[in-house]
């Protein structure tokens, strides 16, 4: 099992609080963070994409950094780590990403990767007069069907001329090609969204977090990915939260979810609700607790002393089926170190296999 970053590329992170540490999107921040990484014998990292906050007073994801442009600069100046931007498919046309991606490939071979997003934030695209309607919610996958189709058929051909239902193309081409391999990471949790990825994708995100249910997560992904002749890695992701004690270290959530920015979670449940389709952000939305920024309770939460994250992620490692899991810190300096000098040590699973 191996590990990657799930970079900040909004404001504050992932924690939705007054009290968590406050930082903007930037540049240095996120290649500091990659170094780091890089360093340490992390293997990925991904970048998260979105057009809209949350609000309230912490203007949660107000700002955020735009994924391609942000990705190709990293990229740039490190060595090792291979990174996924997120791609919006509302957003950009196929034959543009695929273009994008032959470029940063050049920048850095084999190392650039896109993530597949099929788009539930509905404020998000009609702000830019690019939402297609609410039925949207229930034939996105089919959408995103003919847009991973569109960039395979242009990476391993250079042109394409898919006619289908959402795109028309007409001897589209696209030169030079990528000299490697685009991989493609997709987040779909729901039976379609699986699909998709045994289909399309390269690696596919789970929402599972026990053995039993990463279990039976996985064996419906490699059912279906079979069917296709494909084999498809699986992702998961876990917060960290580190102290000096496993007390102090929920004391720090403690600390978080007093200062939790009610308006802004309230804005983040909202918007995911409005998708009532049954995907996971539908599913997302009946988690979401107003009253809190973390839950101490949730399996994708790693609370607790160095040697307790450590059993964490030894018990994580036991159970199999996992190419890597994607961290992200309250803290991503001093808990990426930490997590460096502190934790991997006395991990029992080589993660730099």
């Amino acid at each position: 099992m191996k590990f990657g970053m799930f970079l900040p590329t909004g404001n504050n992170g992932w924690i939705i609080s007054e009290n968590s540490p406050q930082y903007m999107p930037t540049y240095e921040l996120n290649r500091s963070i990659v170094k780091r990484a890089e360093d340490l014998g992390f293997e990925y990292g991904l970048s998260m994409v979105t057009f809209r906050g949350y609000g309230g007073k912490t203007e949660h994801w107000n700002y955020t950094a735009d994924t391609i442009s942000l990705t190709s600069a990293i990229l740039a100046t490190t060595e090792r780590m291979k990174l996924f931007a997120s791609i919006g498919v509302l957003a950009l046309h196929p034959a543009m990403v695929a273009r994008m991606a032959s470029t940063i490939d050049d920048v850095a071979p084999g190392r650039f990767g896109i993530n597949i997003t099929t788009g539930w934030h509905r404020a998000e695209y009609a702000q830019m007069g690019m939402w297609p309607g609410d039925e949207y919610f229930g034939y996105r996958y089919d959408y995103a069907t003919e847009y991973a189709t569109i960039l395979k058929q242009l990476w391993e051909t250079g042109e394409s001329n898919f006619t289908g239902k959402y795109f028309d193309l007409d001897h589209c081409q696209l030169g030079p090609t990528p000299a490697h391999k685009i991989e493609i990471a997709a987040a779909g949790a729901s039976p379609r969204g699986r699909r998709f990825a045994a289909e399309f994708a390269d690696y596919n995100f789970t929402t599972a977090y026990d053995r039993d249910s990463i279990a039976a997560a996985n064996a419906e992904l490699h059912a279906a990915a079979a069917a296709s002749g494909r084999d498809v890695k699986v992702l998961s992701t876990r917060t960290v939260i580190l102290d000096d004690t496993d007390e102090l270290a929920l004391q720090k959530i403690d600390y978080y979810n007093d200062g939790a920015d009610h308006q802004a979670l309230a804005n983040q449940k909202g918007h995911y609700a409005v998708d009532s389709t049954g995907t996971s952000s539908s599913a997302a939305a009946a988690t979401i607790q107003t009253y809190q920024a973390i839950d101490p309770d949730s399996p994708s939460v790693f609370a607790g002393s160095p040697t307790t994250i450590a059993a964490k992620f030894n018990e994580l490692a036991e159970i199999g089926g996992l190419e890597a899991v994607m961290l992200s810190f309250d803290d991503f300096r001093g808990g990426l170190d930490r997590f460096g000098e502190q934790v991997l040590p006395l991990l029992d699973f080589d993660f730099r296999a």
